[in-house]
């Protein structure tokens, strides 16, 4: 896949969205200054800084996106006692299932690596002013039934205690989302899904859906 591009609302978020990003293990090659706000170039990794793939683009959502979305909660009446219902229903479909609308899903080649990226930024959605409250992580370890799989999440500082459970088996997924990027239809968030699919299986997670 070639690229991305991600849309914060407002001029002061897009630094605070960026450091969100490297703190997911993207890697920063471009931050452009402009009119509104700064325009960022992340790569997956260091192999793609010069190429055309792997790409995350980050700039100010166009004016435009801005007035449609604000049109949209304006009339549904989004944060307030009068709240449309579907309003509600949307948010707590997302509540219950991150997967519900649109997001953007990246495989990570090794267990500890999510562990170590999601375990930090759960920490730093804690104790960092500009992350608290603005980024929330929800976890999905793989269907039991494989006894080593089973026996390495249990172990993990990780996945050890988490009861929810992907659509599928040998593979995890981490969910993180923020208001720092906007998404959906009524553009209050973005989740960033991070995979991990255990080597060897021909059945997992991401090839295979089970109910």
């Amino acid at each position: 896949m070639g690229h991305i591009a991600l849309h914060y609302q407002r001029p002061e978020d897009g630094p605070i969205a960026a450091k969100l990003l490297q703190l997911l293990g993207f890697v920063e090659t471009q931050d452009l200054p402009l009119p509104g706000g700064h325009f960022y170039r992340f790569v997956v990794d260091q192999r793609h800084q010069a190429r055309g793939d792997g790409i995350l683009y980050l700039s100010a959502a166009p004016e435009a996106q801005v007035a449609l979305v604000q049109a949209i909660r304006t009339a549904l009446k989004v944060g307030t006692p009068e709240e449309h219902p579907a309003a509600a229903g949307m948010r707590a479909a997302l509540e219950a299932d991150p997967e519900t609308t649109f997001h953007v899903g990246f495989l990570i080649d090794s267990l500890e690596t999510l562990e170590r990226t999601v375990l930090g930024v759960r920490e730093q959605a804690q104790t960092d002013p500009d992350l608290k409250g603005r980024v929330r992580v929800k976890l999905n370890r793989a269907r039991r039934g494989d006894g080593d799989v089973d026996a390495r999440l249990d172990a993990s500082p990780l996945y050890g205690d988490v009861d929810r459970y992907a659509y599928g088996r040998n593979g995890v997924q981490a969910f993180i989302e923020t208001d720092l990027l906007t998404s959906g239809p009524l553009g209050e968030s973005l989740v960033i899904e991070l995979d991990y699919v255990f080597p060897g299986a021909t059945s997992h997670l991401l090839s295979v859906v089970e109910l």
